[in-house]
């Protein structure tokens, strides 16, 4: 994405902050005005005391009372200014953190299996900080910079013209340089942002996973990746400060040689007779003032350059392609639902790689599928195609004979009811994390939930028992935080079931308990069953055996068995273990 591109993005977000640019705009006016007004006053001071006994203590009072006015009225506008600076500056970064936050909400989970979360991440809080700064220092010095140089050129022409027209010469030296270096410092800084990145993803990653490099002895080898990882952040960070830095002396170089000049052809002028003392006093100001914000403006861009590719990395989020939006037309069905049928479908995530190809499958209501097979097979994404988590690539998946890309997503999803191997828990309470799916249950509910998912009893030995404060990172064992996922389920009570791997960190004890529990709940819910134990699926109405992203057999236990295939191998390899 281009620069001027990501400008005219970043402009949409200003249109609700009109009247505050406009403001500020004009307090910026009034303040270049004031500054503007201090050197003519010096110079009609000046003149004014020139000459034998020409000291005119009451006009050269006057002029300090104003220069004083002056002062303090340009304090205080530029501190309202500053303010409103302020405001829009962190309006638009709100406006743009929501909007990105929001996206990912509806971005789909291609997206997020495809981007490292730590980069998500840097990208929404660290690149939107970085925006921020930028944005607010060229909202607070850009006008009054533009201002300052517009105002102080056309008084250098009415003093003296000839001099203003050396300055004008001489000032494309400062763009020259300011555009040199500002090339420079853009590749660098593109290169710091996209290795920051790179650091907080390998971060997020490794905190993540700090047991498994624990359990075989990583620590050493993580550490000196991550010192690769720091090194080229430190060097990019080095070079792109260091460019940066150079802008402000090289222009202030650029700048004296100006002000040198003007002093030169000033006093030659005042010698002559052609200025006064106290207008040469007056255009050295001006040829000060003039310069100045030149320094400014170089160590704006820089700032803005760096700001700009932060924002082009947030607007790449903003912009990234939602999930497919539900048909203007959607249908909706009733809680009575169970009745599920595959007709031909086939799906890979890789399109140069086929993984399901014509599947076929039939459910009746109240019935319980397991879904049997090795590693990679198909089954999980098999219940990514049946909540919609993926779209097929072809042929239809069908609830109560209606497309399921014809029902809004909320509503199928509304029907199944998970319980994932890898489990989740949000920050807050056991209660909370309990009535995730239903918000609005009574502490008899919840109870009573946790107590069919056997989580009552570790529930009470906690701090504060149901009010207790938990998260993903809880200090809870991997098996108290299935419990209460299961609890999370057993509240809801959907009219379909999806469990994938839901007892793996559970004690067969537990285990046992649970399943008595999930007979009950399965008793007239169609049920999908995604198991390795032979437990789980023994007591199944069918069991698919799944191979390559095919179902290669179908049936129950028994028979399935006594046709010696696919699924009787499977058993004798491994299922009968228990």
């Amino acid at each position: 994405m281009s620069n001027a591109a990501v400008i005219r993005k970043l402009l949409k977000y200003l249109k609700g902050s009109r009247r505050y640019l406009f403001l500020s705009l004009i307090l910026a006016g009034v303040t270049t005005a004031l500054t503007l007004l201090v050197p003519i006053l010096t110079g009609l001071a000046v003149d004014g005391m020139l000459g034998e006994n020409a000291v005119n203590m009451d006009s050269v009072v006057k002029v300090i009372v104003i220069i004083t006015v002056a002062t303090v009225v340009t304090a205080l506008v530029q501190w309202i200014m500053n303010i409103i600076n302020n405001r829009v500056t962190y309006t638009v970064v709100r406006r743009v953190r929501d909007e990105a936050f929001n996206k990912i909400q509806s971005l789909p989970l291609s997206y997020i299996d495809t981007h490292r979360t730590g980069d998500i991440v840097n990208r929404v809080i660290s690149d939107v900080d970085q925006f921020a700064e930028g944005l607010l220092l060229g909202l607070s010095q850009s006008f009054s910079s533009v201002l300052t140089i517009i105002g102080t050129l056309a008084f250098m022409l009415f003093i003296d013209w000839k001099i203003a027209l050396l300055v004008l010469v001489v000032t494309p030296l400062s763009f020259v340089v300011a555009a040199f270096i500002a090339k420079k410092t853009y590749s660098m800084f593109k290169l710091r942002t996209e290795t920051q990145a790179e650091a907080t993803a390998y971060i997020d990653e490794m905190i993540a996973g700090k047991n498994v490099v624990a359990a075989f002895g990583k620590e050493d080898e993580v550490a000196a990746c991550f010192d690769e990882i720091n090194t080229r952040l430190n060097l990019a960070t080095l070079d792109a400060v260091f460019y940066s830095s150079i802008t402000n002396p090289a222009t202030r170089f650029v700048n004296s040689v100006v002000y040198a000049l003007v002093g030169l052809a000033g006093a030659l002028s005042s010698v002559a007779g052609g200025i006064t003392v106290g207008a040469l006093s007056s255009f050295l100001s001006y040829a000060n003032q003039y310069t100045k914000p030149f320094n400014e403006i170089s160590g704006v861009v820089t700032e803005l350059q760096n700001a700009i590719i932060c924002a082009g990395r947030v607007l790449e989020v903003i912009e990234a392609e939602s999930e497919k939006a539900d048909n203007e037309n959607a249908e909706r069905v009733g809680s009575e639902r169970g009745d599920v049928k595959l007709c031909n479908v086939s799906f890979s995530y890789d399109k140069a790689k086929k993984l399901i190809e014509e599947l076929n499958l039939d459910v009746k209501k109240g019935q319980r599928v397991a879904i049997v097979g090795p590693t990679g097979c198909g089954k999980t994404t098999l219940i990514n195609l049946l909540m919609r988590f993926y779209d097929v690539d072809e042929g239809e998946i069908c609830l109560e004979n209606i497309n399921v890309e014809d029902l809004t997503r909320q509503n199928l999803r509304e029907g199944f009811g998970m319980v994932l191997q890898e489990t989740w828990l949000k920050s807050g309470t056991v209660k909370e994390n309990i009535a995730f799916g239903k918000p609005d249950a009574t502490d008899e509910e919840i109870i009573e939930a946790a107590k069919k998912a056997h989580a009552h009893g570790f529930i009470k030995r906690l701090p504060k028992g149901y009010d207790t404060v938990i998260g993903d990172n809880s200090g809870l064992s991997q098996g108290q935080k299935q419990l209460l996922c299961i609890a999370r389920l057993m509240l809801v009570k959907p009219p379909m079931l999806i469990l994938d791997e839901a007892t793996s960190s559970i004690d067969t004890r537990t285990e046992i308990r649970i399943q008595k529990a999930f007979a009950t709940l399965m008793e007239g819910r169609t049920s999908f069953i995604v198991a390795h134990r032979l437990s789980t699926i023994r007591e199944a109405d069918v069991i698919l055996v799944m191979r390559d992203g095919k179902i290669v057999e179908q049936g129950n236990h028994k028979t399935l068995m006594a046709k010696g295939g696919f699924y009787k191998e499977l058993y004798n390899a491994g299922l009968n273990k228990e």
